[in-house]
């Protein structure tokens, strides 16, 4: 079930789009040494983007105070417009009975990428 919803999802949730775009970014963004920390957290969403269905996002157990910095950091330059893009794509899929469980992965993907930091995805 978790391959066809995954099939289905790349064709028609847009999975392949929106990973596309996180590739791009963490490319763009590791092109810099500042950058790197926050290419390497868009790569992480970009394989969750992908492939959402199977997966779920736990906290790190023990995460620095570091990450809690690049958190805020990442909130206020990318995160709050990343969030709020994909809970639009959520709610424009929760309209229709076969959008919903795509639009429960919008809502995923908008929780790890309004702080990835200290998060970590792992198979269900």
């Amino acid at each position: 079930m978790r391959l066809l919803l995954n099939l289905l999802w790349v064709v028609f949730g847009g999975g392949i789009i929106i990973a596309l775009e996180y590739l791009l970014g963490g490319l763009l963004l590791c092109l810099t040494i500042v950058g790197i920390p926050f290419g390497v957290q868009c790569f992480k969403i970009a394989g969750l983007a992908l492939f959402p269905f199977g997966k779920d996002i736990v906290d790190v157990p023990g995460a620095s105070s570091l990450g809690c910095v690049l958190n805020v950091f990442w909130i206020v330059v990318a995160g709050v417009w990343i969030f709020l893009s994909h809970i639009g794509l959520a709610l424009g899929l929760a309209v229709t009975l076969i959008g919903i469980p795509f639009a429960i992965q919008h809502v995923k993907l908008a929780l790890l990428a309004l702080a990835p930091f200290g998060k970590l995805v792992r198979n269900a």
